[in-house]
């Protein structure tokens, strides 16, 4: 039927596209179609036929399994004298022209368990608790799964009216975020009252996230530990607070967020993903309902992820599980940022979705993290997030316009595929097929989902997996129910006499040999048949050649075949083993330390590995302290496998994150030799280990060519200032310590020269300053005495009258003189 569908359609786009031509054209154009409608159903019938004949089924229950297009004729009297038993399996118009009249072809089905239709409200006031609400139809189904033959159902999708929301707002409280946290504290009551217009069902919770609190991320030291801010009053820093869970009191809200206060961290990274992996697990504190989940991720800074905790000396993955103690998170310093890929598993499985309200500077990276996590959106968060409430309705509206459906792993050969039917008559195939967008409250969409199997799970004949929408709680069960016999298996007749005397089971027509009969009737031995009509005896199995394509089947028995290489000989039941197609190491057959069998490497003595490659002497993983991997590891393969994760390097002796060996070992002997240190009053608790043994002098030491085993020399400092000196040999478990039993103290100070020398060096520093103010003045005397006798010599005095001077000399003139 699906072959005559596809060359119907075929036959009917040629029609339509030939309207406009000429009718000569037209005659043509379809005796050309019908020609090759019928050279392709020839072929494809012809395919079908071989591949059902070539599987050799021995059964029923093989031969449905071989293709959908195959049956079994149960008739007794169907074979002619000389058929072997699997020409009873052949395609179904094969069997109807060797007029069969009893064909076992069971078909697969589609039952719908559960069906319980979307929710359609009257009116907006009727209120309907989450569990009444139901936007994907139906809820569960069984499928009836035979091999290659597709199954079709369709689910339909309805987005409903005033359904309910949790929204939860975590925000980055670094210092950066202090002009943010003012305008996030009327957001309850402000995003409540914003939200009426598409739930009446909402809650909202708040958390916030700052760092890990170990160094490179934040100050360890103590004032930096109360008030990371310098300058201002702030709180101490932390990974994540948990500071209201969901609830729809918006003035709680505004109240508890009014009391948060700025902290601050050092590097410009921020613990973010701690945070949304304790919100998306820690379920029961946080407050989650199986309603639609938002999680408002708000923040002006990167983020740290897996791998970066190894800074701080944090190697342990992390382990996705919730670690919330008085609504804190308390094992940031214990287990790294979680992966990116991890994150993705958790908020999937908790149908979390995600809103990233990022400032400008960071809106590209985000984008690239939204492309990896399902059902996620970004958006431009203002500088001083006054635009927030915005932000988180239009990603809100972006968000749950769009519908993508996803499904559980898939039990083994079963395939899936998705087409939708969305709004406008849009049709979405291949990876399309499983999303529909532009979806407004009361919308149906519909998808159609095909399940193929390709062949029986070996688990058993039922399994199932789960279809769900992104970010919503309601999902749909698939029952698989598996085809993998027929129904005339059942009704076998075991032991029959029909069946050589009772070698096997007379089933659908034939029988089924007990273990070691072959033969039609079950008439031959596996140990004595000679006869060579009986191919199934010289298969492995369904999907091999006879004899492996390396022997000749006689009577049921493989024969294997001689290679010009006499070195090179195929053996085995089959002719499937040999031993030259062995792994090679070193373009050497098993490495060369061992032997081929039947395509196995068999290793000589102190080797292992699938190509004998890996030597079992430990010499390689020796350390410099003549213990394997340093005691710290298993020697495999040759090398080092460190099960201490602090220790690395090819002998697990390299440790980045530790102290060194003397500092390591210097409080245990100075509580065991001096009583003294860090560790006194646990000390034979601590250092129960250590054998100490003390000598009189520093030349009483051990020296280094006197041991059998390596030896660190130490030099340590004590509180008070004093050196002590030993040695650390490490012998098995034991640690062997010689130490100098008395420490070198610095001799105290000679208080008279100390007081002598200082005074005499004020009296020599007062006499110098004086010498040279002198030697300043003489100096400054000399050049003003100088200057004043060039200006003496260069005076010139001047020759012009006294203003003031008037002559003794007085003349009178005789107006009335003439000069007569």
């Amino acid at each position: 039927m699906l072959k005559q569908g596809v060359l119907s359609g075929v036959g009917l786009e040629g029609r339509s596209t030939l309207l406009n031509t000429t009718s000569s054209h037209m005659n043509l154009q379809f005796l050309l179609i019908a020609v090759l409608a019928a050279v392709l159903r020839g072929s494809l019938a012809q395919q079908d036929a071989s591949s059902c004949i070539k599987a050799n089924a021995q059964s029923c229950g093989e031969c449905i399994q071989v293709s959908e297009t195959c049956g079994w004729c149960s008739d007794e009297n169907f074979l002619t004298i000389g058929s072997p038993k699997s020409a009873r399996c052949d395609d179904l118009e094969s069997l109807k022209e060797r007029k069969c009249k009893q064909i076992e072809n069971p078909r697969g089905s589609i039952t719908v368990d559960k069906d319980r239709p979307v929710t359609v409200r009257k009116d907006r006031t009727e209120k309907l608790k989450p569990e009444q609400i139901t936007q994907i139809q139906p809820q569960k189904l069984t499928l009836k799964l035979r091999s290659g033959e597709p199954q079709t159902f369709k689910l339909k999708f309805k987005r409903a009216e005033d359904y309910p929301i949790d929204l939860y707002y975590l925000m980055d409280l670094s210092y950066s975020m202090k002009d943010d946290l003012e305008n996030v504290k009327n957001l309850g009551t402000d995003l409540m009252r914003e939200m009426q217009d598409i739930t009446t069902d909402f809650r909202i919770g708040f958390g916030s996230f700052v760092e890990k609190t170990v160094m490179p991320y934040i100050s360890t030291t103590p004032a930096r530990l109360l008030n990371p801010c310098s300058g201002h009053n702030c709180t101490s820093p932390f990974s994540y607070k948990n500071v209201l869970k969901l609830t729809k009191n918006g003035d709680e809200f505004n109240q508890l967020v009014s009391q948060q206060q700025i902290s601050g961290n050092l590097d410009s990274p921020e613990g973010g993903f701690d945070a949304i992996m304790q919100v998306a697990v820690c379920e029961k504190q946080i407050g989650w309902r199986n309603v639609t989940r938002l999680l408002v991720f708000s923040t002006d800074a990167g983020f740290h992820f897996a791998g970066d905790g190894k800074l701080g000396g944090i190697v342990l993955p992390n382990d996705g599980k919730c670690h919330l103690e008085n609504n804190m998170y308390t094992m940031s310093h214990y287990y790294d940022y979680p992966s990116i890929a991890h994150l993705v598993q958790k908020l999937s499985e908790n149908n979390i979705q995600t809103i990233f309200a990022v400032t400008e500077e960071f809106q590209s990276v985000y984008k690239e993290l939204k492309n990896l996590i399902p059902k996620s959106a970004v958006g431009m968060l203002s500088s001083n997030s006054s635009n927030v409430i915005k932000l988180i309705i239009d990603a809100y509206n972006s968000l749950s316009s769009e519908v993508t459906l996803e499904n559980g792993k898939l039990p083994d050969g079963v395939a899936i595929s998705y087409k939708s039917f969305c709004k406008n008559n849009v049709v979405g195939t291949d990876e399309n097929g499983r999303k529909c967008s532009n979806i407004s409250i009361g919308d149906e969409v519909f998808f159609q989902i095909t399940v193929t199997s390709e062949k029986c799970p070996s688990t058993g004949k039922q399994e199932s997996f789960k279809i769900k929408p992104q970010g919503f709680q309601e999902e749909v069960e698939i029952v698989l129910d598996f085809i993998c016999d027929c129904e005339c298996a059942a009704k076998g007749e075991t032991n029959s006499k029909k069946c050589s005397k009772g070698n096997g089971t007379f089933e659908c027509g034939a029988c089924k040999c007990n273990e070691g009969r072959i033969g039609l009737e079950c008439e031959c031995s596996k140990d004595d048949v000679r006869t060579d009509d009986l191919d199934a005896s010289c298969r492995k199995d369904n999907g091999t050649d006879i004899c492996s394509n390396n022997g000749d089947c006689v009577c049921g028995t493989c024969e294997c075949r001689k290679r010009a290489n006499p070195a090179e000989v195929y053996s085995g039941q089959y002719c499937e083993c040999d031993n030259f197609n062995c792994d090679r190491f070193n373009n050497k057959l098993c490495g060369g330390n061992g032997r081929c069998e039947c395509r196995k490497c068999i290793c000589d003595a102190n080797y292992t590995g699938n190509a004998c490659e890996c030597p079992m002497d430990t010499s390689t993983c020796l350390a410099k302290n003549g213990q394997v991997c340093n005691g710290r590891g298993k020697c495999e393969c040759g090398t080092c496998m460190c099960t201490d994760t602090k220790f690395q390097g090819p002998t697990c002796e390299v440790c980045p994150t530790c102290p060194g060996v003397c500092p390591e070992h210097k409080d245990c002997v100075q509580c065991l030799t001096f009583q003294s240190g860090e560790k006194k009053d646990t000390c034979s608790e601590d250092c129960k280990k250590i054998l100490l043994k003390k000598v009189p002098e520093r030349d009483n030491l051990p020296q280094p060519n006197d041991q059998s085993f390596p030896l660190t020399f130490c030099k340590e400092r004590d509180e008070n200032d004093c050196w002590f000196y030993f040695t650390l040999a490490v012998r098995d478990d034991i640690k062997e310590v010689h130490v100098v039993e008395k420490p070198e103290c610095p001799a105290g100070p000679d208080i008279i020269p100390i007081v002598a020398g200082v005074v005499a060096g004020i009296v020599m520093i007062g006499l110098a300053l004086l010498l040279i103010w002198k030697l300043l003045m003489i100096i400054h005397d000399r050049r003003e005495f100088a200057k004043f006798e060039k200006e003496k010599m260069n005076a010139i005095w001047d020759t012009g009258e006294n203003p003031i001077y008037k002559s003794a000399v007085t003349t009178v003139v005789n107006p009335k003189y003439e000069g007569k």
